[in-house]
């Protein structure tokens, strides 16, 4: 089995042919068409609510999928709109906020759907999170690792990663912080994460790669690869389960803390 840090270097070294892959995949392919077709037709809130397979997608691709049943919340979230009082901008998630940017019918009304900010944004973000689920059902690391690169530039402050279960995963396993350390209180934690973690470096691609080299390392080391390795496939001979030269190398080339 290939490991955690190896799964992720090969999709991120070329995140935009990954990415052409998924988008190409049928069943992609399908519900994209259909998207893209049929979203131009929607004029109101509850156009797009009663239509399931376009409502879907565009949750979806806004990271919301687990909220789709929702439909009493977002419906607010649109009707709301993006002012600074809006029911989305006091929400600490941004996803919503996002969400109801991408569809403004509070401020374009029947206009929302005509912008191109809902056609070729919306296909691209639900590509990269098909992507990202299917990185997950293989290796949960390599999800996790997608999601934190995908989301590390837009973090202003720590209390992101701690609202954020898929964040905070990795901030823990990469300075193998306790998950009972979420007990603590709040601004505690916050502490804990600016003292780790310095947050203006996830801007940084170099950096942030470092950070994510180092999470993947961790991840295999807390969930090694059970599975034989291919080269032992190919070969014959017995594989043994531990941690890797390069794992190794990784963890010893940081210093505490991660800086």
């Amino acid at each position: 089995m290939v490991s955690t840090m190896t799964s992720y270097k090969l999709i991120s070294s070329n995140l935009p042919r990954s990415l052409d892959r998924v988008a190409k995949e049928p069943a992609v392919q399908r519900d994209t068409d259909y998207y893209l077709k049929n979203i131009g037709k929607v004029k109101t809130i509850d156009d797009l609510m009663k239509n399931d397979r376009l409502y879907k997608y565009a949750m979806k691709a806004a990271g919301l999928e687990d909220m789709t049943f929702a439909k009493a919340f977002i419906k607010k979230v649109l009707t709301e709109g993006t002012g600074k009082d809006s029911f989305a901008s006091k929400l600490t998630d941004k996803r919503y906020l996002e969400f109801a940017t991408t569809f403004d019918f509070a401020k374009l009304g029947d206009k929302a759907t005509s912008q191109p900010a809902v056609l070729k944004p919306v296909t691209d973000k639900y590509a990269r999170q098909t992507l990202e689920q299917e990185a997950g059902q293989q290796n949960e690391g390599v999800r996790l690792a997608l999601y934190f690169a995908r989301k590390a530039p837009t973090i202003t402050n720590a209390y992101e990663i701690l609202g954020d279960k898929a964040l905070l995963k990795v901030f823990q396993t990469t300075f193998s912080i306790p998950t009972q350390t979420s007990n603590m209180d709040i601004d505690r934690q916050a502490k804990m994460v600016t003292d780790k973690l310095d947050l203006a470096s996830l801007k940084d691609p170099v950096k942030l790669e470092k950070l994510l080299t180092r999470f993947t390392a961790m991840y295999e080391m807390n969930n090694p690869s059970s599975a034989p390795s291919i080269a032992s496939l190919l070969i014959g001979g017995q594989s043994n389960v531990g941690i890797s030269q390069d794992i190794l190398a990784t963890l010893q080339s940081f210093k505490l803390g991660g800086r």
